[in-house]
Protein backbone atom coordinates (compact mmCIF):
# COMPACT_ATOMS: atom_id res chain seq x y z
CA UNK A 1 0.00 0.00 0.00
CA UNK A 2 1.57 3.30 -0.97
CA UNK A 3 1.91 6.57 1.69
CA UNK A 4 -0.38 8.42 -0.43
CA UNK A 5 -3.78 5.73 -0.43
CA UNK A 6 -2.97 5.20 3.28
CA UNK A 7 -3.26 8.40 4.32
CA UNK A 8 -6.53 8.85 2.13
CA UNK A 9 -7.84 6.04 3.42
CA UNK A 10 -7.24 7.23 6.75
CA UNK A 11 -8.31 10.38 6.41
CA UNK A 12 -11.77 9.06 5.35
CA UNK A 13 -11.88 6.34 7.85
CA UNK A 14 -11.20 8.31 10.89
CA UNK A 15 -13.94 11.30 9.85
CA UNK A 16 -16.24 8.10 9.24
CA UNK A 17 -16.52 6.25 12.37
CA UNK A 18 -14.02 3.99 14.22
CA UNK A 19 -14.31 0.71 14.09
CA UNK A 20 -13.64 0.25 18.47
CA UNK A 21 -14.08 -2.54 20.35
CA UNK A 22 -14.87 -5.17 17.06
CA UNK A 23 -11.27 -4.53 15.79
CA UNK A 24 -9.49 -4.78 18.77
CA UNK A 25 -10.88 -8.25 20.00
CA UNK A 26 -9.43 -9.60 15.99
CA UNK A 27 -6.15 -9.43 18.18
CA UNK A 28 -7.50 -9.34 21.88
CA UNK A 29 -5.83 -12.22 24.18
CA UNK A 30 -8.21 -15.11 24.98
CA UNK A 31 -9.97 -14.91 27.61
CA UNK A 32 -9.37 -10.63 28.16
CA UNK A 33 -8.18 -9.65 30.59
CA UNK A 34 -9.83 -7.60 32.86
CA UNK A 35 -9.89 -5.25 35.94
CA UNK A 36 -8.59 -6.46 39.33
CA UNK A 37 -11.44 -7.04 41.76
CA UNK A 38 -11.82 -3.97 43.28
CA UNK A 39 -10.15 -1.53 40.90
CA UNK A 40 -11.21 1.96 41.18
CA UNK A 41 -11.68 3.27 37.72
CA UNK A 42 -11.00 6.69 38.73
CA UNK A 43 -7.68 5.62 39.47
CA UNK A 44 -7.15 4.81 35.73
CA UNK A 45 -3.72 6.53 34.45
CA UNK A 46 -4.35 8.12 30.92
CA UNK A 47 -1.07 7.49 28.48
CA UNK A 48 -0.75 8.54 24.77
CA UNK A 49 1.10 6.43 21.53
CA UNK A 50 1.92 7.63 18.49
CA UNK A 51 1.15 5.38 15.40
CA UNK A 52 3.24 7.31 12.81
CA UNK A 53 2.43 6.69 9.16
CA UNK A 54 5.32 7.39 6.69
CA UNK A 55 6.89 6.62 3.29
CA UNK A 56 9.66 4.37 3.14
CA UNK A 57 10.64 2.98 -0.55
CA UNK A 58 11.43 -0.20 -1.43
CA UNK A 59 12.87 0.03 -4.71
CA UNK A 60 16.44 0.60 -6.04
CA UNK A 61 15.34 2.98 -8.20
CA UNK A 62 12.39 5.31 -6.13
CA UNK A 63 9.62 6.38 -7.77
CA UNK A 64 6.55 7.83 -6.83
CA UNK A 65 4.34 4.21 -6.60
CA UNK A 66 7.52 2.50 -4.51
CA UNK A 67 6.92 4.98 -1.71
CA UNK A 68 5.42 2.30 0.80
CA UNK A 69 3.34 2.70 4.00
CA UNK A 70 5.26 2.00 7.00
CA UNK A 71 4.86 2.70 10.81
CA UNK A 72 7.10 2.89 14.00
CA UNK A 73 7.46 0.84 16.75
CA UNK A 74 10.09 0.41 19.45
CA UNK A 75 10.78 -2.60 21.20
CA UNK A 76 10.94 -1.53 25.32
CA UNK A 77 14.39 -1.78 26.66
CA UNK A 78 15.66 -3.81 29.69
CA UNK A 79 15.31 -1.38 32.17
CA UNK A 80 11.79 -0.73 31.66
CA UNK A 81 8.45 -2.52 33.29
CA UNK A 82 7.51 -5.40 30.35
CA UNK A 83 11.17 -5.19 28.83
CA UNK A 84 11.57 -6.24 25.43
CA UNK A 85 7.72 -6.55 24.33
CA UNK A 86 6.78 -3.85 21.44
CA UNK A 87 4.66 -1.03 21.42
CA UNK A 88 3.92 2.70 20.16
CA UNK A 89 6.17 5.56 20.77
CA UNK A 90 4.47 6.75 23.97
CA UNK A 91 3.79 7.27 27.56
CA UNK A 92 2.21 9.12 30.57
CA UNK A 93 0.14 12.05 29.96
CA UNK A 94 1.41 14.96 31.75
CA UNK A 95 -0.91 17.58 33.57
CA UNK A 96 -2.41 20.10 31.10
CA UNK A 97 -1.34 17.91 28.44
CA UNK A 98 -3.72 17.07 25.27
CA UNK A 99 -3.14 13.09 23.88
CA UNK A 100 -2.00 14.62 21.00
CA UNK A 101 1.08 16.69 22.87
CA UNK A 102 1.64 13.57 24.92
CA UNK A 103 1.94 11.38 22.08
CA UNK A 104 4.27 14.11 20.16
CA UNK A 105 6.50 14.50 22.82
CA UNK A 106 6.87 10.93 23.95
CA UNK A 107 7.63 10.09 20.20
CA UNK A 108 10.70 13.25 20.37
CA UNK A 109 11.63 12.10 23.78
CA UNK A 110 11.80 8.14 22.96
CA UNK A 111 13.03 8.21 19.29
CA UNK A 112 13.99 11.51 18.48
CA UNK A 113 11.44 12.18 15.96
CA UNK A 114 11.02 15.49 14.67
CA UNK A 115 7.56 16.90 15.41
CA UNK A 116 7.26 19.86 13.20
CA UNK A 117 7.15 17.67 10.13
CA UNK A 118 4.42 15.83 11.50
CA UNK A 119 0.84 15.86 10.71
CA UNK A 120 -1.99 14.49 13.13
CA UNK A 121 -5.03 12.95 11.32
CA UNK A 122 -7.12 12.09 14.44
CA UNK A 123 -7.30 9.39 16.89
CA UNK A 124 -8.25 5.93 17.18
CA UNK A 125 -10.28 4.33 19.69
CA UNK A 126 -9.32 4.67 23.73
CA UNK A 127 -8.15 1.10 25.00
CA UNK A 128 -7.72 -0.22 28.52
CA UNK A 129 -4.84 -1.62 29.50
CA UNK A 130 -5.83 -4.17 33.07
CA UNK A 131 -2.38 -5.36 34.07
CA UNK A 132 -1.22 -1.89 33.93
CA UNK A 133 -4.07 0.27 34.76
CA UNK A 134 -3.48 2.28 31.86
CA UNK A 135 -5.97 3.65 29.47
CA UNK A 136 -4.37 4.50 26.01
CA UNK A 137 -4.94 7.04 23.94
CA UNK A 138 -3.82 6.38 20.06
CA UNK A 139 -2.98 9.19 18.19
CA UNK A 140 -2.65 8.57 14.14
CA UNK A 141 -0.21 11.18 12.54
CA UNK A 142 1.49 11.20 8.95
CA UNK A 143 5.08 12.56 8.04
CA UNK A 144 5.05 12.71 3.99
CA UNK A 145 8.97 11.89 3.93
CA UNK A 146 11.03 9.00 6.23
CA UNK A 147 12.08 10.25 9.52
CA UNK A 148 15.48 10.16 10.96
CA UNK A 149 14.89 8.67 13.83
CA UNK A 150 17.82 7.89 17.18
CA UNK A 151 16.62 5.28 20.11
CA UNK A 152 16.75 6.70 23.75
CA UNK A 153 19.27 4.28 25.73
CA UNK A 154 16.98 4.29 28.81
CA UNK A 155 13.81 3.60 26.90
CA UNK A 156 14.29 1.71 23.75
CA UNK A 157 16.16 -1.07 22.67
CA UNK A 158 15.47 -1.00 19.06
CA UNK A 159 13.45 1.17 16.58
CA UNK A 160 11.10 -1.32 13.95
CA UNK A 161 10.08 0.48 10.29
CA UNK A 162 7.37 -1.62 9.15
CA UNK A 163 5.41 -1.61 6.36
CA UNK A 164 1.66 -1.68 6.00
CA UNK A 165 1.78 -4.58 3.63
CA UNK A 166 3.92 -6.92 6.00
CA UNK A 167 0.66 -6.61 8.91
CA UNK A 168 -1.80 -7.00 5.93
CA UNK A 169 0.03 -10.36 5.31
CA UNK A 170 -1.60 -13.50 6.69
CA UNK A 171 1.84 -15.27 6.59
CA UNK A 172 2.90 -12.82 9.95
CA UNK A 173 -0.14 -13.97 11.78
CA UNK A 174 0.48 -15.99 14.28
CA UNK A 175 -1.12 -17.45 17.75
CA UNK A 176 0.48 -18.72 20.57
CA UNK A 177 0.07 -18.95 24.48
CA UNK A 178 0.99 -17.05 27.12
CA UNK A 179 0.96 -17.86 31.33
CA UNK A 180 0.93 -14.58 33.79
CA UNK A 181 -0.71 -15.44 37.48
CA UNK A 182 -1.60 -18.50 37.10
CA UNK A 183 -3.09 -18.35 33.57
CA UNK A 184 -3.48 -19.37 30.48
CA UNK A 185 -3.56 -16.94 27.64
CA UNK A 186 -4.36 -17.64 24.16
CA UNK A 187 -2.56 -14.61 22.56
CA UNK A 188 -3.31 -13.78 18.95
CA UNK A 189 -0.29 -11.38 17.21
CA UNK A 190 2.07 -10.23 14.48
CA UNK A 191 5.13 -12.14 14.15
CA UNK A 192 7.47 -9.56 11.94
CA UNK A 193 10.96 -8.05 12.14
CA UNK A 194 12.42 -11.26 14.28
CA UNK A 195 9.94 -9.90 17.22
CA UNK A 196 5.80 -10.85 18.26
CA UNK A 197 3.94 -7.84 18.13
CA UNK A 198 0.54 -8.52 21.09
CA UNK A 199 -1.59 -7.44 23.56
CA UNK A 200 -2.46 -3.36 23.41
CA UNK A 201 -0.40 -2.81 20.54
CA UNK A 202 -1.88 -5.43 18.85
CA UNK A 203 -5.44 -4.31 19.21
CA UNK A 204 -4.54 -0.78 18.51
CA UNK A 205 -3.03 -1.80 15.58
CA UNK A 206 -5.62 -3.86 14.17
CA UNK A 207 -8.49 -0.97 14.23
CA UNK A 208 -5.73 1.26 12.53
CA UNK A 209 -5.48 -1.68 9.94
CA UNK A 210 -9.53 -2.26 9.74
CA UNK A 211 -9.61 1.79 8.69
CA UNK A 212 -6.81 1.05 5.88
CA UNK A 213 -9.69 -1.82 4.87
CA UNK A 214 -8.38 -4.92 6.89
CA UNK A 215 -11.02 -7.59 7.56
CA UNK A 216 -9.21 -9.50 10.21
CA UNK A 217 -6.63 -12.29 10.77
CA UNK A 218 -6.85 -15.32 7.93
Amino acid sequence: MTFAEAVTRLETGLKAGLPGAPAHAHLAPVPPRRWPAGFNPAKVRNAAGLLLVFPKSIDPAPHLDSDQAHIILTVRADGLRHPGQVSLPGGVVDPGETFEQAALREAHEEVALDVDDVRVLGALTPLDIAVSGFRLHPVVAAQSTRPRLKPSDAEVARILEVSVADLFNGEHFVTTERKRDGFTFSVPAFRIANVEVWGATAMVLAEFLALLGWGGPP
